[in-house]
């Protein structure tokens, strides 16, 4: 089942995909925006394109689990994406999500790869994004209601 996670945020949005076999994610692209509304055309058109049969959703939850200010606006974006592809859109805790890419952003920095600080703008929101995805295609992350 081929899968797009999306990782909403309040200039860019981070885009991850699924194979085809549902089992692994990769990085897709990051799309920079002023509002979220700016992201759905993009994002309809890679859901047809590549014939995504789902979505996933993180939501910016605080630390303690509860909903913070982005999460709101998060969930009526992925609501919005529901409404306009037809997909079914579920939504994920993706706390620490960027974090943990900004650290495999300086693991590899550090492993000899040449990462401007445009270039890891660049690549940081999709890589949250595959994390998010992987962790949800492996289990590790749960639907949340």
């Amino acid at each position: 089942m081929r899968t797009l996670a999306v990782d909403p945020g309040t200039r860019r949005v981070g885009l991850a995909i699924s194979d085809s076999s549902g089992k692994f994610a990769n990085p897709l692209e990051v799309l920079s925006v002023r509002d979220l509304e700016q992201a759905i055309d993009p994002i309809l058109k890679i859901v047809q394109r590549e014939d995504v049969e789902r979505l996933v959703v993180g939501l910016p939850l605080n630390m303690d689990g509860s909903a913070s200010a982005g999460s709101k606006s998060a969930k009526e974006f992925g609501q919005a994406l529901g409404e306009k592809t037809g997909k079914p859109v579920i939504f994920v805790d993706e706390r620490l999500s960027t974090f943990e890419a900004e650290q495999l952003l300086v693991d590899r920095k550090r492993g000899g790869e040449k990462i401007t600080r445009k270039g890891k703008k660049s690549q940081l929101d999709a890589l949250a994004a595959s994390l998010i995805l992987q962790a949800f295609l492996d289990g590790r992350l749960q639907a949340i209601d």
